[in-house]
């Protein structure tokens, strides 16, 4: 039964965002975060240090290693692409922002499919709006850009899009496949050829990541949703035939690139079943709630003024396509020992459902989004700036007193460039409210501009005027300093039990010729974590090493490691 769509939407409301403010927009986030910082502890670091090993001819392509130590998450490709792009650096470049080019084209991958995937699903006979008695209905095409604006801007206000989207890891490698399959299985009712490849590409780049379980049900399922979709079939001139076949071919690429990834031994298990602990659930559901706002509450609006076509027997692609890949990330994220890079595989599709809810938001709905964005987002940004001025002039001095008791031993320097970008951005940001709030023709992507720039702004604002202090709290770089101050760079040493994001700091910012325990090399000096109370390991030789240095992070005083010395 085909239920009559929820969506009622005029010509007059589906006019282009303008290209250039958008592709601003898309620029200013994406740069944001990937230029003029170091790499971060934890996964971004450790990752550059496998990428330096395999550039370098110290450790197999096939498997990856840092020193003899395998990376958490098996993946190839990411480590493939940062070892690449260090190989071909020009001499003298920054070989840290060089090293983030392929991560830079992965995340405008993720962009320009999330737009692409929202444009095609907008295209589906299910998804058109109502059609009026005497014309005066949006135009498909028209229709389905303005759905793919408001996908787009939905996708980069998500609060969780902002860090793991600009770090060097694995995870913005599957973000980048999971959203070129998302784009393909949208795609394939109007084309099939180039959907097709995209799909195979999107699947074998998303095992080869290290994800190729989520590759594997994201492929079968859209599989499914493709071969019983029979309304595309009819309305869109894709003979039954093809449409069964080309169902046929993406569960051959699927069960394919789930093959390769066994071979390569990238199909390994990790799973951590749900415990019934009030910590456990409650950390889940508030990652959840925080990580895909304000996408999640459209979605599920969406859902709800769709529900009859949602579940219907009748499949609506426009609707099942997005809730697949949530229910599979989220079903996926309360079973993942990293939940949150598990879960920003979703933002694709929870982009794409919440721009559904936008032609069936009522203008009391609208209303409040804008309000709560600006109120939210204005008073995120006083608040940076005040914190600021605090670091920079000690007044008002309790921001400057939270500075520095949380980050001992930073000094604050003056920037100009950043300053310059900071205030271009807030005075974009104050004109936008203006022009938000004068009179001017509805859009129905206007509801999601001022989550999208707010977003924008605090996250380039953090990425600017914060950068010299984060970059102090999140590097190793204080750590590198106070080793290189007892070990010359150059010189030997042997690591043992070794943090590999601290390894990789220490080999690649100290350039200290790192050894594993099994070195034939007489090095003179040893680095090794500390025991529970801080005191050498009860494993070392005291015969043979001696305590000299307990090197510890300014920030977070948990991470420290010993520098030992030959007697």
């Amino acid at each position: 039964m085909n239920h009559p769509t929820p969506a009622i939407v005029a010509q007059t409301s589906v006019r282009r965002l303008p290209r250039l403010a958008l592709l601003l927009l898309c620029l200013a986030f994406i740069a944001a975060g990937f230029i003029g910082r170091d790499a971060w502890r934890s996964a971004d670091l450790s990752a550059l240090g496998f990428m330096a090993a395999l550039s370098r001819g110290e450790a197999s392509w096939w498997y990856p290693t840092m020193l003899g130590v395998a990376p958490d998450f098996p993946s190839l490709l990411p480590y493939w692409l940062g070892a690449w792009a260090l190989q071909l650096a020009p001499p003298g470049v920054n070989a840290d922002f060089w090293v983030r080019i392929p991560f830079i084209l992965l995340l405008t991958l993720a962009f320009v499919s999330t737009w692409y995937g929202s444009y095609y699903l907008a295209r589906t006979p299910a998804a058109q709006p109502v059609a009026f008695a005497f014309g005066g209905e949006a135009h498909p095409t028209d229709y389905a850009r303005a759905m793919a604006d408001g996908g787009l801007l939905a996708f980069m206000a998500s609060l969780g899009l902002a860090q793991l989207s600009h770090e060097t890891t694995p995870a913005l490698a599957q973000l980048g496949f999971s959203a070129l399959l998302f784009y393909a299985l949208s795609a394939l009712p109007y084309h099939r050829v180039a959907p097709l490849v995209c799909a195979g590409l999107g699947m074998l780049g998303m095992s080869l990541s290290g994800a190729p379980a989520l590759a594997l049900m994201f492929g079968v399922g859209g599989a499914c949703i493709h071969g019983v979709d029979r309304r595309s079939a009819n309305d869109e001139g894709n003979p039954l035939r093809h449409q069964t076949l080309d169902a046929a071919l993406l569960l051959v690429m699927a069960l394919a690139v789930a093959w390769i990834a066994k071979i390569l031994g990238l199909w390994v298990w990790k799973v951590e079943w749900p415990t019934l602990t009030w910590d456990y659930w409650n950390g889940h559901i508030q990652l959840l709630l925080w990580f895909t706002w304000p996408a999640w509450p459209l979605a599920l609006y969406s859902a709800w003024r769709w529900r009859k076509h949602l579940f219907n027997l009748n499949i609506s692609r426009h609707l099942s396509l997005p809730a697949w890949f949530i229910v599979t990330s989220v079903g996926t994220m309360l079973l993942s020992g990293a939940p949150d890079r598990t879960l920003l595989l979703a933002l694709p599709a929870f982009a794409a459902m919440a721009a559904f809810a936008l032609p069936t938001l009522r203008r009391q709905v609208a209303a409040l989004i804008d309000w709560f964005t600006l109120l939210f987002f204005t008073g995120c940004g006083i608040v940076i700036w005040v914190v600021w001025i605090a670091m920079q002039t000690g007044t008002p001095p309790q921001p400057a007193a939270n500075v520095a008791r949380l980050a001992p031993g930073y000094e604050a320097e003056f920037q100009i460039l950043p300053f310059a970008f900071a205030v271009l951005a807030t005075l974009a940001w104050g004109w936008l409210v203006r022009w938000r709030a004068g009179r001017h023709r509805a859009a129905i992507w206007k509801s999601l501009v001022l989550p999208a720039s707010g977003a924008s702004l605090c996250w380039l604002l953090l990425m600017t005027l914060w950068m010299p202090l984060l970059d102090y709290a999140q590097s190793a770089k204080t750590m590198v300093k106070q080793t290189r101050a007892t070990i010359q760079t150059g010189q030997c040493a042997i690591v043992l039990n070794l943090d590999p994001a601290q390894t990789a700091a220490l080999g690649w910012y100290g350039g200290i010729d790192l050894q594993p325990i099994n070195t034939t090399k007489a090095c003179k000096w040893m680095l090794t974590e500390p025991a529970r109370n801080s005191e050498m390991p009860a494993g070392v030789d005291r015969t043979i090493w001696g305590a000299h240095t307990l090197v510890q992070h300014p920030v977070a005083g948990s991470e420290m490691f010993w520098i030992l010395k030959r007697q």
